[in-house]
């Protein structure tokens, strides 16, 4: 991306704790900009998911210094709810089943609390049968109830379902490649592309353990997190690195 691209996302000293006090993340910083994708790798532990938490507002987390900024403003002290509507779109690793709601009502409240607009069932309808499709999904998919009784990689093309309908600023994907095998992998990574192709000012972060989602993905960045704190940033050299030497070769840098 080039380098004159808005800036998006700016997460400057952060530092925050869980409810019982513990220091988890130790003074992250991070600057997104539009377009750009940027991959968070560090080995279990880390502070990876917490990240996602607290980015997203997470009640869990307490952000004791530092700031969050989203198009230069400073959103530390927004609810999640706040952080959603503006634009910013968490992918769970664990998405929640929601009995009684169908994946396609869910979509209609979610859009209408994302943009303040009422979409007509047929347009919604149309929209989604359309990222069915592209993401290779039953049709019969939207009239099931959130993920009920979803395969893992029938949960993670729902998210990805989501951020094309929702259309986000800022996507972050937490761990979005785990429990997959390489075909449903695939499948997920090419949906991302797919929506990016659509809106190529959104941003990405995309949190996970493992580079075979990154051959997917190429980011233009990627972070190695280690003890809470980003030890090493940079390409696909660090990627190289963590595959021939592990995240031990890391633990002592800091930037």
């Amino acid at each position: 991306m080039s380098k004159s691209s808005p800036v998006l996302f700016e997460i400057t000293d952060l530092h925050a704790s869980a409810e019982d006090g513990t220091l988890i993340l130790n003074g992250i910083n991070m600057t997104i900009n539009e377009g750009e994708v940027h991959a968070l790798m560090g080995p279990n532990g880390s502070g990876k998911s917490t990240l996602a938490s607290v980015l997203l507002g997470s009640p869990e987390y307490s952000v004791t210094g530092g700031s969050i900024k989203f198009r230069g403003e400073d959103i530390t002290d927004w609810s999640a709810e706040m952080r959603g509507k503006s634009g910013i779109f968490l992918a769970f690793q664990y998405p929640h089943e929601v009995a009684g709601v169908s994946v396609i009502n869910f979509l209609r409240q979610a859009l209408s609390a994302r943009k303040d607009m009422q979409m007509s069932v047929l347009e919604l309808r149309l929209s989604i049968m359309d990222w069915l499709e592209r993401l290779n999904m039953d049709p019969s998919f939207a009239e099931r109830y959130l993920n009920e009784g979803f395969s893992g990689g029938e949960k993670k093309r729902n998210e990805i379902l989501q951020m094309a309908i929702l259309e986000p600023e800022i996507a972050i994907l937490d761990e979005t490649d785990s429990g997959l095998d390489i075909d449903a992998l695939g499948v997920v990574a090419d949906g991302v592309a797919k929506v990016r192709e659509k809106n190529s000012d959104l941003g990405v972060l995309t949190i996970t353990h493992y580079q075979r989602l990154l051959d997917h993905l190429n980011p233009d960045f990627v972070h190695v997190i280690i003890d809470g704190r980003i030890v090493a940033r940079g390409g696909n050299e660090i990627v190289e690195k963590l595959e021939s030497s592990g995240y031990e070769s890391f633990r002592d840098t800091n930037l």
